[in-house]
């Protein structure tokens, strides 16, 4: 059986299967374990394989790419609209064949093992953050609610609770004191662990070539580096420093009708992390340049663009991709 399109809609246990020949007729339909999926698509010859750009998705991925087959991965979003009828399993796995050979469809880069890796290691970054500021501002509540007000910062919060728990007469009930400290325990146990992904983000960036480049732009360090360079990927797929904006959400919501054009606040579309460290990185960079940060964003992101247009060889500026009028 020839097969031209294999869409597979992935499940944590169970995976359907649509295979479609040349002329788009739906000629194979199965339902395997998850496992089972890379040795069954061993049996037919290279073709296209479809997928969402989902969990596990780039792993089986890079599996049947090595295989031979195409690797086609799209967002859930854009695989919607082909959904004819009730929706299950088997009705989603045809949409993904279909969607997949559409001529304008807009694919996935299909991301290495390293990338994934670094990733990771910023989501549990990113949570350690939170569970950080989350027991904070708890330790500051709990103050607060017997009497000691302590200002916002980090800083302020470690000099207020060392003159209320390392003084010679306790302030606090006694098992309060006990209560805060073991908080500051493992409050600085926390800073910790945050200070040693810093420090390996930091050496990550100095050994990767485009890493070390966007780090010579204004508001860019170790962690938007290494995220960039972990998420983008291939930036062949950007034509402009738009588009890599449009794809981190940071351009404005269009709402045309009648042909009248309406624009509304930025779509916040895409990675969430990567739009909130670039804008806290533009923060801290306009406050020290004196630009607006809505003005900044825009040159930074230009900049970055054009780092992966001119293949990270020199730096922004040698490469003349900054636009004088900004």
């Amino acid at each position: 059986m020839q097969l031209s399109i294999i869409g597979i809609d992935l499940g944590k246990t169970s995976c359907s299967l649509v295979g479609l020949e040349a002329g788009g007729k739906v000629v194979l339909r199965r339902r395997l374990h998850r496992d089972t999926v890379v040795e069954f698509c061993s049996k037919y010859p290279a073709c296209v394989v479809a997928m969402e750009a989902c969990c596990g998705a780039h792993h089986i991925g890079r599996a049947l790419a090595g295989q031979g087959h195409e690797i086609r991965l799209m967002s859930p979003e854009y695989v919607r609209p082909y959904v004819k009828a009730q929706k299950n399993d088997d009705r989603d796995a045809e949409a993904i064949a279909e969607a997949a050979s559409r001529p304008t469809m807009r694919f996935v880069t299909l991301k290495s093992e390293e990338q994934l890796d670094m990733q990771t290691l910023h989501r549990v970054r990113d949570r350690l953050v939170g569970d950080w500021t989350s027991l904070m501002n708890q330790i500051r509540s709990l103050l607060l609610e017997r009497g000691h007000v302590v200002a916002q910062g980090r800083a302020r919060l470690a000099v207020a609770l060392a003159e209320l728990l390392d003084g010679e007469k306790r302030v606090l009930a006694d098992r309060i004191h006990e209560l805060i400290v073991d908080m500051r325990r493992q409050w600085v146990a926390l800073d910790e662990r945050i200070k040693a992904f810093d420090t390996e983000f930091a050496a990550a960036a100095k050994a990767q070539d485009g890493a070390k480049r966007l780090l010579s732009i204004p508001g860019i360090g170790a962690l938007n580096a290494t995220a960039l360079v972990a998420a983008v990927g291939d930036a062949g797929t950007f034509a402009r420093g738009r588009d890599l904006a449009a794809w981190l959400g940071l351009v404005p919501r269009q709402v045309t009708t009648g042909g009248r054009p309406k624009l509304l606040g930025i779509t916040k579309r895409g990675s969430k992390y990567l739009r909130k460290m670039l804008i806290q990185g533009v923060s801290v960079a306009s406050g020290m340049s004196g630009i607006g940060s809505g003005r900044h964003v825009r040159i930074l992101v230009r900049r970055v663009a054009c780092c992966r247009r001119f293949g990270w060889h020199g730096s922004p500026m040698q490469s003349g991709c900054i636009d004088r009028r900004s």
